[in-house]
């Protein structure tokens, strides 16, 4: 069998699995220890399921000090993330899809890049970000950003 990784934004809460079956309405099995910590756990798809507390700790981080890594993921999974540490309200980052198949190029980009005005200009992904006063930049993270773990989604 080859190894995967998951990667998923879940919705999770402390739970026993005896609460968890009384949650589902179920009769816990007499070889299961009601009194076993774990997690209730729900999808994006609004799937509920229970996890050992070990196995679900050594799966998920939690998306309030997030590694770079964990950022970059979430980013490609449209989401959105800033810093804790950044000190400009509003500042956040986005993934951009970029335009691979080509975009008609306006006369600003037709300028820039010696093309004609409605050329095709491709355009490879990159992250943009909102800037304190509003406006967006294409970004590029530092040394710094790239090692911290102060990573959060933002709503």
């Amino acid at each position: 069998m080859e190894k995967y990784i998951g990667v998923k934004i879940v919705h999770a809460e402390p739970i026993t699995r005896g609460d968890y079956n009384k949650f589902k309405g179920w009769t816990i099995p007499k070889n299961e220890n009601p009194n076993d910590d774990g997690y209730l756990v729900k999808y994006n798809d609004d799937y509920i399921s229970w996890c050992p507390k070990a196995e679900f700790e050594k799966a998920n981080r939690r998306t309030d000090g997030m590694t770079f890594g964990l950022a970059v993921e979430s980013l490609k999974k449209g989401l959105k993330v800033a810093r804790k540490g950044w000190n400009g309200k509003g500042m956040f980052v986005v993934y951009q899809k970029g335009y691979p198949q080509g975009i008609p190029s306006n006369k600003q980009t037709a300028e820039a890049w010696e093309l004609n005005e409605g050329d095709l200009f491709i355009c490879n992904p990159y992250l943009q970000i909102k800037n304190v006063d509003g406006s967006h930049s294409m970004w590029v993270p530092s040394i710094n950003d790239v090692l911290a773990e102060d990573w959060i989604i933002v709503d």
